[in-house]
């Protein structure tokens, strides 16, 4: 937008420039030639009437000291305009003399041409040229020089003024118009862009309010932006109230569930109910987990050698006897500011959903970049589809039958795409060599100084 203004402001100027030069070439032009020949007409009509010792008194009082009469042969610098038609002289691209402007040669070439009965016109050089008009009609050119009268004209008399102060003026009022254009364009976007920002980190989950400030409408619009930012945290602490206090309402039937079923005899019945109870409680744990891992608050943050760390983890599914390889390790050191138990979570969330939804075996990888950790999922499975994949990392999304008889509630990705951002980090599905689905997880990596 300040460029927009500002833009703006400099095409109006050099509008008004062009304008003005034009206004100065049609005086030139038009203005001063047509006066200047009817006062030489006029003079010379009027000198013929007066005794030649009378004429250049007239010819000074009449033109208010400005023109006076040479009764002299030519000076050497002065040389007699040669007279061409219009047409002709206007496809003259000849440049100019060094020594006369090019606005006053077009004026006498104009004047010139409009004295056509004869009249023969000699222009002088130097820093101040001058006209000569004669004032009797044509001879022969050598007797001209020696006895023709010539009516001189200072041609500094003839040029439009140029308004030096004026101009300073205008221009130093403009460059302040500019200035104030300026100020005022960054009063209006800088809250704009303050607002834009404020958006960015609430698409990367990380809410922050913005102060409001400009004009009333945008004040408005933060104070909107801040509004939205209350319902969604009262929607939040609403949703973590509920998955709070759900899974510790379960956990007492549950126990008891678990007491009665120690009890029974019928084994075919007693198995059933133990997968049953089994899927309840995987589905309490899914709901705590997610209430930890959506609370930046409740985490503690410290440096953490991610080389080391995630050996630790695969080695501990791979004593499992779980299908999952680090197949690829970073040479460098990477260090991390997180949160241990969380990123533990993460790690764990991710297997565990690519080993009951996708397809062993399940691969890890550590990757680095100047700036970045990366660590990448990956399985054999069958994937999800470009078009699901925002989808999946909803709450409570699920995409197959599968999740439901595994006791899924399709909270697994939404945590962990909850815990990186935690991290400042960025969680993206994508799909695997293998054909399966790959979580690239890219975390900052502490700065070491």
């Amino acid at each position: 937008m300040v460029l927009l203004t500002l833009g703006t402001i400099l095409l109006v100027q050099a509008a008004t420039f062009a304008t003005v030069s034009h206004y100065r070439k049609q005086f030139t032009e038009e203005v001063a030639v047509e006066f200047t020949a009817t006062t030489i007409r006029t003079l010379r009509a009027a000198l013929a009437e007066i005794p030649a010792e009378q004429r250049p008194g007239f010819v000074r009082t009449a033109s208010q000291n400005q023109w006076h009469l040479w009764s002299r042969s030519l000076p050497s610098d002065a040389s007699l305009e040669e007279r061409r038609p219009a047409r002709e002289n206007r496809h003259d691209h000849r440049p100019p003399p060094n020594d006369i402007r090019n606005n006053l040669r077009t004026f006498v070439q104009a004047l010139n041409r409009r004295l056509s009965d004869d009249t023969r016109v000699a222009l002088s050089r130097g820093p101040e040229p001058r006209l000569y008009i004669s004032m009797l009609p044509d001879a022969d050119l050598d007797e001209s020089r020696r006895n023709r009268e010539w009516m001189v004209i200072p041609l500094d008399r003839i040029a439009p003024p140029v308004a030096t102060p004026l101009i300073a003026v205008w221009l130093t009022g403009m460059g302040v118009f500019l200035l104030l254009a300026a100020a005022f364009s960054w009063h209006i976007t800088r809250p704009l862009t303050r607002l834009a920002k404020a958006a960015d980190q609430l698409a990367a989950g990380q809410p922050q309010r913005v102060t409001p400030s400009g004009p009333s409408e945008t004040r408005v619009l933060g104070e909107r932006f801040n509004a939205m930012l209350d319902t969604l945290e009262q929607s939040a602490a609403v949703q973590r109230t509920l998955l709070a206090g759900l899974p510790h309402d379960l956990k007492g039937p549950l126990s008891r569930m678990w007491l009665r079923i120690e009890m029974m005899e019928d084994a075919t019945f007693k198995e059933g109910m133990l997968k049953d109870v089994q899927d309840m409680q995987r589905m309490v744990n899914q709901f705590i987990g997610f209430v930890r891992g959506s609370d930046p608050g409740s985490y503690q943050f410290a440096a953490l050698d991610v080389n080391t760390w995630l050996e630790e983890q695969v080695a501990a599914w791979e004593s499992t006897g779980s299908p999952v390889t680090l197949v690829r390790s970073s040479a460098q050191p990477l260090t991390l500011e997180a949160d241990r138990l969380a990123m533990g979570r993460l790690l764990d969330n991710l297997i565990t959903n690519a080993l009951n939804h996708g397809k062993a075996p399940v691969e890890v990888a550590l990757d680095a970049t100047k700036d970045d950790a990366i660590i990448t999922v990956s399985d054999h499975g069958p994937g999800i589809s470009a078009e699901r994949r925002e989808e999946a990392l909803r709450p409570f999304s699920r995409l197959d039958e599968a999740r439901t008889l595994t006791g899924s509630v399709g909270l697994g990705l939404a945590l962990a795409d909850a815990i990186v951002k935690a991290h400042h980090g960025t969680l993206d599905l994508g799909q695997a060599p293998s054909g399966g689905l790959q979580v690239t997880i890219t975390l900052p990596r502490l700065k070491v100084l």
